[in-house]
């Protein structure tokens, strides 16, 4: 056994990946991690090789509680129950810095369309992800025959980071980070001349350059949304690009198009490729809604896509009435 301990210390030291902390790594990488520290040939190393698939086994288990562990205490109004009850996994990609991109699906069994739901594209918009968790709440009591996709923090190093900040870890604004005509130029003269080289909105050196961008764009690819809605704040109002007619309002958010972005997300998705973004507003960045009024906005997105953007077949029921009594009366 003490051979055994100075193999594994001698082969840690010649690889610095080594760690014992799954966050960073999928549980892929980790068992690959596993075979190349051990000698599976090595009878000396059996001990030692059952306590780590234990230690991975166990980590696999808790991994949902470390993902609300991460980032629930930073948001308003999100308590660890409800980040718990939201079953975020992990989507594949991963930030700059490596952490993990949560993803949840809410998918009834008679669907017939697809609503993506984003927040936190810029890291110091807390309340967005806390509107984000507690609309896919609402979503999971009430799928309303409609495929729901929730990212609730695109951007979990800038939410992170102390303190947190609008741009990801590249110091990148991921909503200039899309592939929009001109891109190379637009955003030149956008940056240079519009923000006076703001660092808080440099789009990067190249479209899609960062991870976070790269992911939301196959995303949008591989889910093929009839809608997306991204939440953000502190503007307090409701934005709109697309194909179709907008909703004038949501709660007390109104209506107010503030224009058409190089690089943008609503530039990109509802402009370029005709898929409607609804960009919601909040009043501030670090105070959620009210429960009454996160409902009230919820609603209104629902019967603006009933009327606007109805599924196929849809039943003939209201969208309201399908909705728990504890939302109809908030």
């Amino acid at each position: 056994m003490w051979s055994a301990g100075l193999s594994l210390q001698s082969r840690c030291r010649h690889r610095k990946e080594f760690t014992l902390n799954p966050r960073r790594l999928s549980v892929n990488r980790q068992f690959m991690l596993l075979g190349a520290l051990f000698d599976f040939n090595d009878m000396h190393t059996s001990f030692l090789k059952l306590i780590f698939i234990t230690f991975l086994l166990i980590a696999a288990i808790v991994r949902p509680t470390w993902a609300c562990a991460d980032f629930y205490t930073k948001l308003p109004d999100v308590s660890k129950d409800l980040c718990l009850q939201a079953q975020l996994k992990p989507s594949g990609a991963r930030s700059v810095q490596g952490r993990s991109i949560l993803v949840r699906d809410i998918t009834p069994p008679d669907v017939h369309r697809r609503v993506l739901v984003l927040a936190a594209m810029h890291g110091d918009e807390f309340s967005a992800a806390s509107v984000a968790l507690h609309w896919l709440q609402m979503a999971n009591a009430a799928p309303v025959r409609t495929h729901w996709r929730f990212i609730p923090v695109l951007n979990p190093d800038g939410l992170l980071r102390q303190p947190a900040q609008r741009m990801n870890a590249h110091g990148v604004d991921l909503n200039r980070n899309f592939p929009t005509p001109n891109w190379q130029r637009e955003t030149k003269i956008y940056w240079e001349k519009l923000t006076r080289r703001d660092p808080r909105r440099w789009p990067g050196r190249a479209p899609l350059s960062e991870p976070e961008a790269k992911y939301l764009f196959d995303e949008i690819g591989r889910f093929q949304p009839d809608v997306i809605v991204s939440i953000h704040a502190p503007y307090g109002v409701l934005d709109f690009d697309g194909p179709v007619m907008p909703p004038t309002r949501l709660g007390r958010l109104y209506l107010d198009q503030v224009g058409v972005f190089p690089g943008s997300l609503g530039n990109y998705s509802g402009v370029q490729r005709g898929v409607p973004v609804v960009t919601v507003e909040l009043p501030s960045a670090l105070r959620a809604p009210i429960a009454s009024e996160m409902s009230k906005m919820w609603r209104d997105l629902l019967t603006w896509m009933d009327k606007t953007l109805p599924p196929d077949e849809i039943s003939a029921a209201p969208t309201l009435a399908r909705l728990p009594k504890s939302v109809q009366q908030r």
